[in-house]
């Protein structure tokens, strides 16, 4: 029998739940279902397999930071814009890290198969990763990068942004000084340098 109440919505909410409680690696049917006082075939009313599962929890999770981030970028631009967007990113990540983990670890293809187990949610994680390139992109937009050039700095500016929260919050560099809250400024503040730079060449990047 099933439990009274429990929906697919539910069932991916408490997912990302209890990515924040054991990690995002260790959300399994079977974890879940114990969480959730069912048995695993009961979730298989709600999802179609593991995949589904981490891939509807990305698809939310990736919803909630855009939802975040955009709130953060309401104003500004160039370097005010950068450090909202990159603080927020932070910020969700250090409050939410199993979250977070399920916006890098699990991969998204690029389109969505029809055919496969889980069509509905692999268009909703590929949505809402659109929604997270957007905002990415109207970082810097505001720094007037040429287009030619947009792709290069997006891609600089979120390998810099997740590899410093990817390893912060992996423990990398608690063991050394100074501490990360006194670079994480400092490394936004040469990012800031590099953009402000690009926004000025007209040569397009390889």
């Amino acid at each position: 029998m099933g439990r009274p109440g429990l929906n697919r919505s539910a069932v991916i909410a408490a997912a990302a739940d209890l990515a924040d409680e054991l990690g995002f690696d260790a959300v399994t049917i079977s974890v879940l279902a114990r969480h959730l006082g069912v048995r695993s075939p009961t979730l298989y009313s709600h999802i179609s397999g593991a995949t589904d599962l981490r891939t509807a929890v990305t698809a939310c999770v990736l919803d909630e930071l855009a939802d975040t981030t955009s709130t953060a970028m309401a104003a500004g631009e160039g370097r005010d814009l950068l450090v909202a967007y990159a603080d927020a990113i932070r910020d969700f990540a250090r409050r939410s890290p199993g979250r977070y983990d399920a916006t890098t670890r699990q991969r998204i293809p690029p389109v969505s198969d029809p055919a496969a187990d889980d069509p509905n949610s692999v268009t909703a994680a590929i949505t809402a990763g659109r929604r997270n390139a957007d905002l990415a992109l109207a970082v810097v937009r505001s720094y007037g990068i040429a287009k030619t050039n947009e792709t290069y700095a997006v891609r600089l500016m979120s390998s810099l942004i997740h590899g410093y929260i990817t390893l912060e919050l992996a423990g990398t560099f608690a063991h050394s000084d100074p501490s990360s809250e006194t670079t994480w400024p400092e490394i936004l503040e040469d990012l800031d340098r590099t953009l402000q730079e690009l926004s000025v060449q007209l040569r397009p990047r390889a």
